[in-house]
């Protein structure tokens, strides 16, 4: 039974996808005498977590009734009191938790904070769906480096737009849909600046039924200040502002300019010609964002894999062919020399998406 009521703790945590950023998704369920009397979930960043809400929302006392949560709870002061405590006054019998703390600076302590008041913890293996759920909170809160998932769209000879450039649309509508889902899941958007010339894209989040999702912040990678001052990616009404990653070879009036649009400039070293991602990456995670969808082309892609800041990959493939020894591919640059050098995918799971085909895959990392 344990597992049953998790697998809706679980289902709970994911109602607040895309907006408890950097803070992870999590669900609760108070389970009393076989029944459910209530359950919540972490519903927006800074606000109550699952089990305050839970508590808030049972229908009866949860004296003497089970809790079951899919992370650990907390035990320190945050934007939230810490909800073990509540637990205690509450006068919960026992605690089921998915999963433990991955904070090396807080793991186990809310747990022994229970049993220090004779409430009895389980903490149950779900396996990867718990760590899949909050892949970008377990990589931030470890390393306050952002998750990075590099999205692309290529017909099934591997062509992400025809000899002409001619790109609109490869994938089917439905695709779409989920890459506007996908946005609303993360922080930031990074794009090239040879992206936003050719395309001039908003970048941000249609959700169906006309819902907006929350625009994540759009990075635009400008190594000499090409970037267009009237593109819509600097003119959108939006509450996420655009931040233009470039170097010194931008000129002072062009960074002067932007800046006057209420949009960011972020200066950084310039490596092999180019922006140098690796100090990109580490700037934004200080600013607090955890989840990058690159949405690049091919030359973005490669830089993006060979400087190592990607973790997840997720190719939709389109069951049509255009050819041409022209046409681009997914990933450009200089590539690599020899096959065993290639760049390894692992856990790939295969989807259909009203015909068209999603693979995703984690990069393989080598073991340090």
């Amino acid at each position: 039974m344990d597992y049953k009521y998790m697998k809706i703790a679980i289902e709970l945590a994911k109602l607040g996808v895309g907006r408890t950023n950097p803070n992870p998704m999590v669900g609760a369920v108070i389970v009393k005498e076989g029944e459910i009397i209530s359950q919540g979930y972490h519903e927006y960043y800074g606000g109550p977590h699952a089990e305050v809400n839970a508590f808030r929302n049972a229908t009866t006392s949860a004296q003497g009734a089970t809790m079951y949560v899919t992370l650990e709870p907390c035990s320190h002061y945050g934007k939230t009191p810490p909800c073990a405590n509540l637990i205690v006054e509450k006068g919960i019998s026992k605690v089921v938790v998915g999963m433990m703390d991955p904070n090396p600076e807080v793991s186990g302590r809310g747990i022994a904070l229970l049993e220090k008041n004779n409430i009895e913890v389980v903490v149950l293996d779900m396996g990867e769906e718990l760590l899949k759920l909050n892949e970008i909170f377990l990589k931030y809160i470890k390393t306050k480096k952002p998750f990075c998932i590099l999205k692309t769209a290529m017909t099934l000879d591997g062509k992400i737009a025809t000899k002409t450039g001619d790109s609109k649309w490869i994938t089917n509508e439905t695709s779409r849909k989920q890459v506007h889902q996908l946005r609303h899941q993360v922080m930031g958007i990074m794009v090239g600046v040879g992206t936003v010339i050719a395309d001039d894209p908003s970048l941000t989040t249609r959700l169906e039924d006309n819902q907006d999702g929350l625009d994540p912040v759009r990075i635009i990678l400008d190594t000499r200040g090409r970037i267009p001052l009237d593109t819509k990616v600097l003119m959108q009404k939006s509450e996420a502002i655009t931040i233009v990653a470039t170097t010194h070879l931008m000129p002072e009036a062009t960074k002067k300019a932007i800046e006057a649009t209420g949009n960011q400039v972020m200066v950084l070293p310039l490596k092999d010609n180019q922006v140098d991602m690796t100090a990109l990456i580490e700037v934004l995670g200080e600013q607090g964002l955890d989840s990058i969808l690159i949405e690049g082309g091919a030359t973005l892609n490669y830089s993006a894999l060979e400087a190592g800041i990607v973790d997840k990959v997720i190719a939709y493939v389109a069951p049509k062919i255009f050819g041409g020894d022209l046409a681009k591919t997914p990933v450009g640059g200089e590539g690599i020399s020899h096959v065993k050098d290639a760049i390894l995918l692992e856990g790939l799971t295969t989807t259909n998406c009203d015909g068209d085909i999603v693979i995703e895959g984690y990069i393989k990392k080598e073991a340090s």
